[in-house]
């Protein structure tokens, strides 16, 4: 198995491929040259985003091996590992990438509210797909970054380069929610998917076998990411994958507990939890009485 080399500053980065270091904690480098590939696997100790605007160089990460189509953007979060490889025939490619460390928006608006961009846990084959103009959009954003970091560090760097990233995640969010829209008839066979393999769980005894029915496990089914998994669901049916599961299991349990010949133990034994004092408090959140004053309540109907 080839070495993992681990790369936890941006300086480190900037010196396995030949750039140089404007900021310690951010960067803007340029993957176009091939002096500039390595062939190393690496993981890597910030966050990055990849913009590749023409076909020939491949990313590859978490589980996938991906050469993603021109004018996409990859996102990849600290801890993840990566690799690079590049077909130089042909077209020279264009791969521009955002790297920033999580000390440097520690403490800042983007340090709060960046893991709500689950989009740096998707597979390398869940890359957005930019437009015409979305891609303007982000090489713009791009830009004024590239310019800050030339500028003399001052007391207002952090806070410009921020605020910009801030925004380019804000615009991806956005390009992702287009993607979702755009992809419905895809979106709508995932969760058909989603909602025979639910049931499968639940009905065939794998639940009573193997525990509660959980987002991983699914998402691992259908081949996807959890988090694009999850936000796929929710822009889908307003629900989280989570609630939609939950949601099922409550049905299902209301169903067997019309059943008198079925004890409470065994309901919750076969929805698959382990106690059957966790079913009695999960079945009294979502149903708001306990399976005992449902089971009354529906037998004086």
């Amino acid at each position: 198995m080839d070495e993992i080399l681990k790369v936890d500053t941006i300086e480190q980065y900037n010196d396995l491929f030949g750039f140089e270091t404007l900021h310690p904690l951010v960067a803007i480098v340029d993957l176009n040259k091939p002096e500039s590939q390595r062939r190393d696997r690496m993981t890597l100790g910030f966050y990055s985003l990849f913009l590749k605007e023409t076909k020939g160089c491949v990313i590859n990460y978490g589980k996938s091996i991906y050469d993603f189509d021109a004018e996409t953007i990859v996102a990849i979060a600290p801890g993840q590992t990566v690799g690079y490889s590049n077909d130089f025939t042909g077209t020279t490619p264009k791969t521009i990438g955002l790297l920033f460390h999580p000390n440097f928006i520690s403490g800042t608006s983007l340090g709060q509210k960046i893991k709500k961009y689950t989009f740096f846990s998707y597979e390398s084959n869940e890359a957005l797909h930019l437009s015409e103009e979305e891609l303007r959009i982000i090489r713009d954003i791009l830009s004024i970054i590239r310019t800050e970091l030339k500028h003399a560090i001052d007391k207002h760097t952090r806070g410009l380069i921020c605020t910009n990233i801030e925004l380019l995640l804000d615009y991806c969010m956005r390009f992702y929610d287009r993607q979702f829209i755009t992809r419905q008839g895809m979106n709508l066979d995932v969760l058909a998917r989603f909602e025979r393999l639910l049931d499968e769980y639940l009905d065939s005894g794998l639940a009573a076998k193997e525990g509660l029915p959980t987002v991983n496990y699914f998402a691992d089914k259908i081949c996807l990411s959890p988090n694009y998994f999850g936000d796929l669901v929710k822009k889908e049916t307003g629900k989280s994958a989570k609630e939609y599961i939950q949601l099922k299991m409550l049905n299902l349990a209301k169903e067997e507990l019309l059943n008198p010949e079925k004890s409470i133990t065994q309901v919750a034994y076969s929805l698959g939890f382990q106690y059957p004092q966790h079913f009695v408090r999960f079945f009294k959140k979502y149903g708001n009485m306990t399976p005992s004053e449902y089971r009354r309540a529906s037998s004086s109907l």
